[in-house]
């Protein structure tokens, strides 16, 4: 498939190699779509309503789920498999090898190496993945690897994450801090290195707009009580009404 097989296609909007999916794509200015890379296999694979925004550039060999948004500017290398749903920011890099779940956000000029993330992870704008401990180390792909972040963790603005590093689900990390050791689940972290302040259930809503910061997640499984949108749903709607006032 070339680019004039697909007229919809923007001027600027360079086929450097194989891509599927491209007829459900939303293409909204130049960039480069299927980039060789040395040792990728396969084509670059669009899932269906991916939207890439001008100047993005994305290598053969990288997976996007569907519905994902690529901004501008952005750099995708070989071997990503990126979650449906998903957002990676402006000016965001992904090096190869990473495996982002469904709903993940990467904010703009984020960096991500050999990076695992879960469902639902934000990352504040410039949070940095690191996966090479001695660097330039020639064998750092068979070393300790990159992070794993755990499902509904948030990482906050100009965070440092290193290599082998484990952040548990719902964890949440403050801005500007160096993540050098494992955080556990539903823990608050923040400093250089990183520390515990407290668990996030201990949180408090400053504004006052909710019991509690995140109680606009679904519960986790197995937790018993009910979500947000179920609580709604059993709630007359005059006590709704004098809750929204």
């Amino acid at each position: 498939m070339t680019a004039q097989d697909l007229p919809h296609l923007p001027d600027g909007a360079h086929l450097a190699g194989p891509v599927v999916g491209l007829e459900t794509a939303t293409i909204l200015g130049p960039c480069v779509l299927g980039h060789p890379a040395a040792g990728a296999s396969g084509p670059l694979v669009l899932g269906g309503g991916v939207t890439i925004r001008a100047y993005a550039v994305l290598y053969a060999g990288t997976e996007l789920g569907a519905g994902v948004h690529v901004g501008h500017g952005a750099l995708v290398r070989e071997g990503n498999i990126v979650g449906p749903g998903s957002s990676i920011g402006t000016h965001a890099q992904l090096e190869p090898g990473n495996r982002l779940g469904a709903r993940c956000r990467i904010h703009s000029g984020c960096f991500l190496s050999s990076t695992t993330l879960g469902d639902d992870v934000f990352c504040g704008p410039h949070v940095v993945f690191t996966d090479d401990p001695h660097p330039p180390c020639p064998d750092y792909l068979r070393c300790v690897g990159g992070a794993h972040v755990g499902d509904r963790a948030s990482i906050g603005a100009g965070t440092v994450v290193g290599p082998g590093v484990r952040i548990g689900d719902r964890a949440l990390i403050g801005a500007g801090s160096t993540v050098v050791h494992d955080v556990a689940e539903a823990t608050v972290a923040a400093g250089n290195p990183a520390r515990r302040l407290r668990a996030r259930s201990e949180l408090t809503c400053g504004a006052g707009l909710h019991a509690a910061p995140y109680d606009w997640e679904p519960t986790p499984a197995g937790a018993g009580s009910p979500t947000p949108v179920e609580m709604r749903a059993t709630t007359s709607e005059p006590e709704q009404q004098r809750r929204r006032s």
